[in-house]
């Protein structure tokens, strides 16, 4: 499933071509996706200028001149793709349909938003903008780690005294909004932190260095486009490229990339999940 990288790398690739232009037409090919559609979609969404493309944890949000928000979510493989940008911003022409195109917003400057999705764990929703905080898909995130309210003496705070491991801890939404298994895994290396750990046992000096850690491999990611192991295509159709820089994540067996450390890249599985880690470097 896309994380906060690939999904902040998809909304600044839809921003040129959404933010500041109306929805010439909406088209909605099929009632449902993870759960179905919002009654009249398509007409909700035609006509209404986008006014601001914003992302909360792993959703997309466009906030409409209608009052109301659309939220998207790609699932596991929910692509949204952008062709026809007179902007110059990408370079494909309108493809033609397919079988998996679910949504799309005909742009009045002349580009088209395909929301492709073909294993449909996807899903979409409109809602009044005011009432974005207590929707009940956000109404519980916590502080996004690429803002201000994630800092030190707050991640000290939410992990006191908790028995719960370190990756875990991390994986809950609720603690930090967007993290999943690709930058946990990253993250707790590069802070040299064993994933099966108890946060109650990591020291309060070691949990604040994972917030600059964390924002580091965040904003590496997004600069590299976001990973590509399956799905995830940017929303020009390209690759994400960081999947080349993994440390650990998915190196089962191969050699640390850490300086003169001898082991091997390691596997467990926590909650369902595999976790990669070196046994050596990380405590």
């Amino acid at each position: 499933m896309p994380e906060l990288p690939e999904v902040e790398t998809v909304r600044r690739g839809l921003a040129p071509a959404m933010e500041g232009f109306v929805i010439s037409r909406a088209q909605v090919n099929r009632p449902d996706l993870r759960w179905p559609f919002p009654e009249n979609m398509a007409a909700r969404l035609t006509g209404k200028r986008v006014l601001r493309l914003r992302r909360r944890s792993k959703y997309i949000l466009a906030d409409l001149d209608s009052g109301e928000t659309a939220l998207i979510h790609l699932g596991m493989s929910g692509r949204m793709l952008v062709s026809g940008d007179p902007l110059g911003q990408f370079v494909h022409g309108h493809p033609a349909p397919e079988k998996h195109d679910h949504v799309v917003f005909e742009m009045e400057n002349g580009a088209r938003i395909t929301f492709n999705d073909p294993r449909r764990f996807g899903a979409m929703d409109l809602f009044p903008t005011a009432d974005g905080d207590s929707h009940p898909l956000l109404a519980a995130i916590g502080p996004e780690p690429l803002g201000n309210s994630f800092d030190e003496n707050y991640l000290v705070t939410a992990l006191f005294n908790r028995n719960t491991p370190m990756k875990s801890a991390l994986l809950d939404q609720k603690t930090v909004a967007g993290l999943g298994n690709i930058y946990v895994c990253e993250a707790l290396f590069r802070s040299k932190i064993h994933p099966a750990r108890a946060a109650r046992r990591v020291s309060k000096d070691r949990i604040s260095g994972l917030v600059p850690v964390i924002r580091d491999v965040l904003s590496d990611a997004i600069r590299a486009g976001g990973s590509s192991l399956r799905d995830f295509r940017q929303a020009d159709g390209e690759l994400g490229y960081f999947q080349h820089s993994f440390d650990v994540y998915g190196r089962e067996g191969e050699p640390c990339r850490s300086a003169d450390c001898q082991s091997t890249i390691r596997r467990i599985v926590q909650s369902g999940r595999s976790t990669f880690y070196c046994p050596t470097c990380q405590r």
